[in-house]
């Protein structure tokens, strides 16, 4: 048996491992994660380094290798449960351990370290008049000035004494040289956070939120661990029960991690927290240098911190005493790396929660199918919110059939009740937010007239639009013209959905002129600070109307908004993904959640040319328990997860042929264990391209398995990855695998 082990996890280069022998004795107790003493360099000296893969194979003539001298005694450091953490995720998404190690451990950045200088008093209380009255005696004013400072308050920031003081170098210096005071350095970190003001007053839950914090506090107050999904509608304060939560667990001496989606990352939801935390609570987001990054995590790992809030990667925030991982939004789709490892965050938390003894509340209006069939079979725990914050009611919604549109002679993209009802507010100067939910252009085609989506025969997903008429199924390869006339009723209105938020904002400005319009997307938020100046200035009623993604319907709280215009929601209903009815219900319900949050009820108009799909029809009621059975059935019946799992495996080359012919190989490696009755219950599908089949000059074809059982995907995974780094063919190929997709390759 031997073991990798890497030697230094805080240097740049963590590729480096180094191979050991496993000696008998440490054999049954030798685990992924462990600390141990090893003999390294030319003279053996003993180093403490970290077990990152156990293996039966020698990389290297075994006579060369030496032996672990032992298990590190002292308490497990964090590090060893990250470490464990990669090595699960590698086992369970494919990746390679490197990868994974990348992931959950921070590199350490080659940026200057910021130190803070502090003048302390060296003196005790009686030595220290002394010397004060020798001072003043001696007319020696600076002197006499610093000390008294120091007497008051003990240490000091260097740079106040020099500044405020007007204390100069040479006389801190004399009397550090006479004993009476002493300079010292730390580490200063940069805090995100910045200037926020701590204060505000404490919200006052309803029996509702009491209800749900106590369960989840009573629990772990009596050392249960679980794993809990809190459906509240929008506007029910699931955030208020999140931080009455946290108190109670940080009081406790333990730590929290709070995974909010990016683009719900503002400043209105850190501050929240920050007026209960202060300087205890820290954040990440993309916009933040990796120094920056790097700098909260030495935070967290030096107990600065009790809570940390942000994306997914905010899930390896190094707390030793970790007591709750909370996952706010949990159906986002952002949860999901679209890297090596494609790992998911809410199954990532979960199996770190079990290795911190920690436990994990998942949250959301519009829970994923996953979790919600998860709470339903009794693997979470269902907590519920039924009502939003003072019993205000959920909006009146309107859907509008956008083929009545067009037959009553109407071709713009607003239809006459949204116009009408746009007209209104205005007049009476309450805001709009009309929300389009994909940025850019659609890649389905249907037809305008009655509706019909021209969808693939074999997988009952939406045909995608490429360059030169064809429609192409990005699961099995089906591939057919693009049609000139609709095959249902003949009408020549057909092709895709070719509008973006840039053609909404001229149609808007066009029909409202006076009214004050912003748009939000990605192209007007490319700035730093650029989504946070749109938010505001909507916030100050400096615009009437909002337009954008879906970022703009995710937490915010706007009073005065009082409509909201779902512009197209066929957009995501007809992607080429079995998730498309899912996440038109999410979207719509979000959207529509943005509507009469303040005092004034709420309207929301939903445009479609399927206004009699289940997705549709249940948003518009805010029925989720409805959408759930209508979308299991499917999922069912279709072995789609989570009633069947998935896993695509991606072959990407620079050249085409090769891309090809390689995960062809893979593809008939599988088959013929098929035929030979191993591999019982696979469906393959493919090979075909990825849904973008060439990226900078790189072929991607991939590969779909579904089989009831996730281990049995995962054992094919292992299988397949030994037989590529066995064969020279795959030197040039790089291969990827992706368990129960959310986004797709």
């Amino acid at each position: 048996m031997y073991a990798n082990v890497i030697i230094d996890i805080s240097h740049e280069k963590l590729d480096k491992t180094f191979q050991y022998k496993v000696p008998q004795e440490l054999r049954e107790k030798l685990a992924v994660g462990m600390q141990v003493e090893v003999p390294f360099g030319n003279g053996n000296r003993r180093n403490t380094g970290y077990v990152v893969e156990l293996t039966d194979e020698p990389e290297y003539d075994i006579t060369k290798l030496k032996e672990i001298v032992g298990v590190a005694e002292g308490g497990i450091p964090i590090e060893s449960q990250l470490i464990a953490l990669a090595g699960w995720m590698r086992e369970n998404y494919g990746a390679t351990m490197n990868q994974a190690l990348k992931t959950v451990l921070p590199v350490k950045q080659k940026t200057k370290v910021k130190k803070q200088r502090l003048v302390r008093l060296a003196l005790d209380r009686d030595e220290a008049e002394e010397k004060l009255a020798l001072f003043q005696k001696k007319h020696h004013m600076a002197r006499t000035r610093l000390l008294a400072s120091l007497m008051e308050q003990n240490l000091l920031p260097y740079e106040a004494v020099t500044g405020k003081l007007h204390i100069t170098a040479s006389v801190i210096r004399a009397m550090e040289e006479m004993g009476i005071l002493t300079v010292e350095e730390k580490r200063a970190y940069r805090s995100p956070l910045g200037e926020m003001k701590r204060g505000g007053g404490r919200v006052v839950l309803n029996e509702g939120q009491r209800e749900v914090a106590a369960r989840v506090w009573e629990d772990f107050s009596r050392g249960l661990r679980k794993t809990y999904l809190l459906r509240g509608v929008t506007g029910s304060g699931k955030t208020a029960v999140y931080i009455e939560i946290i108190e109670k667990l940080v009081s406790t001496g333990r730590q929290a991690i709070v995974l909010i989606p990016e683009i719900a990352l503002t400043y209105q939801t850190v501050l929240r927290f920050f007026q209960r935390f202060g300087e205890r609570v820290s954040i990440l987001n993309s916009k933040m240098s990796q120094g920056e990054r790097y700098d909260q995590f030495e935070r967290a790992r030096d107990g600065e911190l009790d809570v940390m809030i942000g994306p997914r990667s905010a899930l390896f925030t190094p707390f030793a005493r970790l007591g709750m991982i909370i996952i706010d939004e949990e159906h986002e789709t952002s949860y999901k790396s679209e890297t090596m490892p494609r790992y998911h965050a809410r199954e990532t938390a979960i199996a770190r929660a079990k290795m911190a003894g920690a436990s994990v509340l998942l949250g959301s209006a519009t829970p994923s199918i996953e979790s919600y069939y998860h709470a339903r079979n009794g693997d979470y725990i269902l907590l519920q919110l039924d009502k939003r914050i003072e019993e205000k009611p959920l909006p009146a919604c309107y859907t509008i059939d956008l083929r009545e549109e067009l037959r009553q002679g109407n071709r713009s993209i607003l239809s006459e009740k949204l116009q009408e009802l746009m007209e209104q507010r205005l007049a009476k100067h309450q805001q709009i937010m009309l929300f389009l939910n994909r940025r850019g252009l659609a890649g389905f085609v249907s037809c305008r007239a009655c509706g019909h989506v021209m969808k693939c025969p074999h997988c009952d997903v939406s045909l995608s639009q490429h360059m030169g008429g064809k429609l192409v199924c990005h699961y099995c390869g089906y591939t057919q013209s693009a049609p000139q006339t609709c095959p249902e009723c003949g009408s020549k209105y057909i092709g895709g959905f070719k509008a973006g938020t840039q053609k909404i904002e001229e149609i808007v400005k066009k029909r409202f002129p006076k009214a004050r319009a912003l748009r939000m997307d990605l192209d007007t938020t490319r700035s730093k600070d650029g989504y946070e100046k749109i938010l505001s200035a909507f916030a100050n009623q400096e615009a009437d109307i909002l337009i954008g993604t879906q970022m703009i319907v995710k937490g915010h709280d706007f009073p005065n908004v009082t409509l909201v215009g779902v512009v197209a929601a066929d957009l995501s209903l007809h992607v080429s993904d079995f998730h498309g009815a899912e996440r038109t219900f999410q979207l719509i319900t979000q959207a529509a959640g943005r509507a009469g949050r303040g005092d004034l009820p709420g309207e929301v108009v939903i445009q479609t040319y399927s206004p009699r799909h289940y997705a549709i029809e249940l948003a518009g009621r805010q029925d989720y328990e409805g959408f759930y059975e209508a979308e299991i059935a499917y999922r069912s019946f279709a072995h789609y997860p989570p009633c069947g799992h998935m896993l695509v495996m991606m072959v990407a080359s620079a050249d085409e042929m090769t891309a090809i012919l390689s995960i062809e190989l893979l593809a008939k490696k599988i088959r013929q264990a098929q035929d030979k009755g191993k591999l019982t219950g696979l469906q393959v599908i493919g090979p075909a391209e990825a849904a973008v089949a060439k990226i900078k000059d790189v072929y991607r074809r991939v590969l779909y398995f579904k089989h009831q059982e996730y281990r049995t995907l995962v054992q094919m995974k292992d299988v397949l990855e030994q037989f590529i780094s066995r064969h020279r063919e795959f030197q040039s190929v790089a291969v990827q695998f992706d368990f129960d997709p959310v986004n797709g390759f």
